[in-house]
């Protein structure tokens, strides 16, 4: 596969598209949730654990978690892709990329699960 001829290109293009639109949905549901229907702005540390404990909001947030990191990964690879790397390069990136997405993503659920099981 010769550089510049990726395959999948208009998935990647899509992907990033969607991910885009539903993180304006979420990033404004979060910050409604967050900062616009609390007295004084901000929630409390307490607040934000009893927040998250509601079965919908963690879901949301963890939602809006993977989308983030998704459309981060998917934006990093892409600007990546377009030094025109060989194909063996592209690859690596490719897994490199997937590889820290999960991490981020696995580490903000493990942190999350953390956080609704301390109070």
């Amino acid at each position: 596969m010769e550089p510049g001829n990726r395959r999948n290109g208009g998935l990647g293009w899509l992907g990033q598209a969607i991910s885009g639109v539903l993180l304006l949905v979420l990033l404004g549901l979060h910050m409604v949730a967050h900062h616009f229907v609390v007295e004084g702005g901000l929630r409390t540390y307490q607040d934000v654990l009893d927040y998250i404990r509601d079965p919908l909001i963690l879901v949301l947030e963890v939602a809006f978690l993977v989308t983030v990191s998704f459309h981060a990964m998917a934006g990093l690879r892409s600007v990546l892709l377009d030094l025109g790397l060989s194909a063996t390069q592209e690859r690596w990136v490719t897994r490199t990329v997937t590889a820290l997405g999960l991490a981020m993503v696995i580490y903000g659920v493990w942190l999350t699960i953390a956080l609704v099981s301390r109070g």
